[in-house]
């Protein structure tokens, strides 16, 4: 056992995470005098330890942690530090992207299944309580969602290359179409939409219903993610064969610009109201949710073992999703937003 006099939790990285990802606490003395490895427990919950040092244990967080803030200690050692944790509230979707909030907090998630399958529920409504109920029935591949600045969400399919806008009702109609392999929307602050094709062009949409190509990036093997800025700026990414893939900026003139290299399966991506970007990377072995700043390298704020979306609830807190749950990570002061 660590000797509680010289030893110490100092920090615990990254600050949230999933049941069943990596964490590594930082301290020192931690490692026992006697040799082996030591005790780690998330809120009490003894985790599996992987790596132990003096200065840093590595461990995984155990499934039966409850959501929600947790202290991170290791036996014999003194201090503690907090760790967030999310867990599965919403099964049963196949998301290919980010999940979306509607201004009132609703979640919505997509069931996208394969290419041109035909499913009973193309897109969940999820309301305060987590409960899923059906919400749109008739979308094949139900791909990416977003809502415009009125706070109406609107659906593409990768299927037949449109964009459908969705009423709170229910009540769909065609808004866009012949826009490819149409999977990434997001919406400037006046109301232009942007959609991305897979085969690589960012199409912008304006209130005529006018498609025009706006940017041309490297086509991708799986889907194009978009989002924007408070300051219009679109972000996108769109995996390749690469063994790293870029993440993009895209001012209002259509000019581009790399943001991050480091991304070795990007997938959705985020923008808080501060402006800052969040992404999704898929890569084994180093998934999770990553916070990307202008000349500063990325930096895990969720660990993960695999992910394909994010959204910020507009009420606090986020989700993040794999191509099967959403999770919920619910502490209202985002203490990865620091």
């Amino acid at each position: 056992m660590p000797d509680p006099v010289t030893s110490r939790v100092d920090a615990v990285v990254p600050p949230a995470s999933l049941a069943g990802a990596r964490v590594t606490v930082h301290g020192r003395g931690l490692a026992p005098a006697g040799g082996g490895l030591p005790v780690l427990r998330v809120g009490g919950v003894p985790a599996q330890v992987v790596m132990a040092s003096s200065v840093r244990v590595a461990a995984v967080v155990p499934a039966s942690v409850a959501r929600g803030r947790h202290p991170v200690t290791v036996d014999g050692a003194g201090g503690s530090a907090d760790l967030d944790v999310g867990t599965p509230v919403v099964g049963g979707v196949h998301q290919v992207d980010n999940p979306a909030f509607g201004p009132d907090g609703t979640l919505y998630a997509t069931f996208s299944g394969t290419r041109g399958q035909r499913v009973s529920v193309s897109v969940f409504r999820v309301a305060g309580d987590d409960a899923k109920t059906p919400f749109l029935t008739d979308i094949t591949n139900a791909t990416s969602m977003a809502c415009d600045p009125a706070g109406v969400l609107h659906v593409t399919s990768r299927y037949d290359g449109t964009v459908r806008k969705v009423q709170p009702d229910g009540a769909v109609e065609i808004v866009a179409h012949d826009l490819g392999v149409a999977c990434g929307i997001a919406f400037g602050s006046d109301g232009t939409m942007f959609v991305g094709d897979r085969s690589g062009t960012v199409f912008r949409i304006g209130s005529s219903a006018h498609v025009v190509p706006f940017v041309s990036l490297p086509p991708s093997l799986a889907a194009f993610h978009l989002a924007m800025g408070p300051d219009d700026t679109l972000y996108v990414t769109g995996p390749t064969m690469a063994t790293y893939d870029h993440v993009y900026r895209v001012d209002r003139q259509g000019a581009v610009a790399v943001v991050s290299s480091e991304f070795g399966r990007p997938q959705g991506l985020a923008v808080d109201e501060g402006g800052t970007l969040y992404v999704v990377d898929a890569l084994a072995g180093g998934a999770g949710l990553y916070r990307v700043r202008h000349g500063a390298a990325r930096e895990l704020v969720v660990a993960a073992t695999s992910l394909v979306g994010v959204a910020f609830d507009p009420h606090g807190g986020l989700v993040v999703a794999s191509h099967d749950t959403i999770y919920r990570l619910d502490n209202g002061l985002r203490p990865w937003r620091a």
